[in-house]
């Protein structure tokens, strides 16, 4: 199998400081190297953070990213600086997680994609938001996001 021409990643494989914001984060891509096949990949980040907008408090949430590629997989290092650059982001929770949905799709282009963010519960209320392009392609093998419906989301 031929080896994926990585020199244009500016990130991978370098100490690379984390992004003060989401804008600021750079997601970086690579060709996919079986573009003529459909096929999951899946991002799991159980530890997401960002802040309240309004009271500055932390919220956390478990984000589910599964995609379909075309041309185009997404450069995990660079996902994990963006993800963390919500660190210290104030937004809400349906405003993040749709924000990461549509980020990914501009930049990845794929065939398909579905963000679940699993926000734990502020105020006894857990507050889930889901983002999806479209139907999945037919015949494709896609799980369940197996996060624990809210009973301590543990």
């Amino acid at each position: 199998m031929a080896q994926t021409d990585v020199s244009r990643l500016t990130q991978l494989g370098t100490n690379t400081k984390q992004p003060a914001s989401p804008d600021e984060a750079v997601l970086e891509t690579v060709p996919n190297p079986h573009p003529g096949s459909d096929y999951v990949v899946r991002f799991t980040c159980p530890e997401f953070t960002s802040l309240c907008p309004l009271t500055g408090q932390p919220d956390f949430a478990h984000i589910v990213i599964d995609f379909v590629p075309d041309e185009k997989l997404v450069e995990s290092k660079s996902l994990k600086l963006y993800l963390a650059s919500f660190r210290n982001h104030g937004d809400f929770h349906e405003a993040c997680s749709v924000g990461i949905g549509k980020r990914l799709e501009e930049a990845l282009r794929p065939k398909w994609l579905r963000v679940g963010a699993y926000w734990y519960p502020r105020g006894g209320i857990p507050i889930d938001v889901f983002y999806q392009t479209g139907e999945p392609p037919k015949g494709l093998f896609l799980t369940d996001q197996d996060v624990p419906g809210y009973r301590g989301r543990g």
